[in-house]
């Protein structure tokens, strides 16, 4: 059994936030990201680098953070009641990007590793992460391209990579009080832990690299599409189901907050502007209602 290599893993993750954000800034041609370096008094820290009022995105934040401790909060414990008592460490890069048109969706991408460790015993560890997509105006094609850019990044790891991790995302991103997808899946994983590290960390790094391959062809695109104060305001609506996830279900968000992380760098997940409206529902033959009735379902798209 290969052991972790931390310092490898913690290199990966800094240089595909600097890729991820060079890129966005590059199709943005507006805004740049600010970044702020904050230390966490319990150990560790990190990186959060947020853009905003951007050209093609209202806000897009991309951090990266390093944290490690003595003790693991409630939500690890309650999760995995073996760690108790174990030092730990956890790592990862995570970003969601908000786009000004509402036409281009909302994606959300996170790679992580987690390690804890005891004198005498063996370490536990393990990688998680994933891509989904949320869109406010329902293309075919696009989800289709979002879904095979899935699906190849699982190919070379088994022929049922893709058919777990795709199911996985379709019941983790799940608005279970709204009993209804928060968009139109992708991959989600979590305790990947083989005995060759070096073959989950292959895995990890396929993930990080394919949000790019399957995001930036959507955004280029959409990002054309002209829209009016009827598709802002949809897609303000259904930035709501993204806030009430992120604050309830989300096992990150609550790691996050209770480990003591930066409650802004945590946080910037939540969309600028965003509407609430009771008891909406759309009309029977418009594209709004096309959403519900097409794409925030379970589907295989490829």
């Amino acid at each position: 059994m290969s052991l972790p290599d931390i310092h490898r893993v913690k290199e990966f993750f800094l240089s595909l936030q600097d890729n991820i954000c060079r890129s966005l800034e590059n199709i943005d041609q507006k805004a740049t990201f600010k970044q702020d370096n904050w230390q966490r008094k319990e150990g560790g820290g990190g990186r959060t680098r947020v853009l905003t009022k951007g050209g093609i995105f209202e806000q897009a934040g991309v951090n990266f953070s390093h944290v490690y401790g003595d003790t693991l909060p409630q939500s690890a414990t309650a999760h995995r009641p073996e760690l108790s008592g174990r030092r730990f460490q956890a790592m990862g890069v995570s970003l969601v990007i908000h786009p000004l048109n509402p036409y281009i969706p909302t994606s959300h991408a996170n790679v992580r590793f987690f390690i804890a460790e005891k004198d005498g015993e063996a370490p536990v560890w393990w990688f998680g992460g994933g891509f989904d997509l949320t869109p406010y105006y329902g293309f075919e094609e696009d989800v289709i391209h979002w879904h095979r850019v899935a699906k190849s990044v699982c190919q070379p790891f088994g022929d049922d990579y893709y058919v777990r991790y795709k199911k996985w995302c379709d019941d983790y991103f799940y608005i279970k009080h709204r009993n209804e997808p928060r968009g139109v899946g992708g991959l989600f994983f979590d305790d990947l832990n083989t005995p060759d590290f070096d073959h989950c960390f292959d895995f990890v790094q396929h993930v990080g690299q394919g949000f790019l391959e399957a995001y930036l062809p959507i955004v280029e695109k959409r990002k054309i599409m002209e829209w009016g104060e009827r598709e802002r305001n949809f897609q303000l609506y259904r930035r709501g189901r993204y806030v009430e996830f992120n604050l309830v279900w989300d096992r990150g968000t609550l790691f996050g907050l209770q480990s003591g992380g930066r409650t802004e760098s945590i946080l910037m997940s939540m969309p600028p502007l965003v509407r609430w409206e009771y008891d909406y529902s759309p009309d029977p033959d418009t594209p709004e209602n096309k959403l519900y009735r097409d794409f925030l379902i379970r589907k295989e798209w490829v």
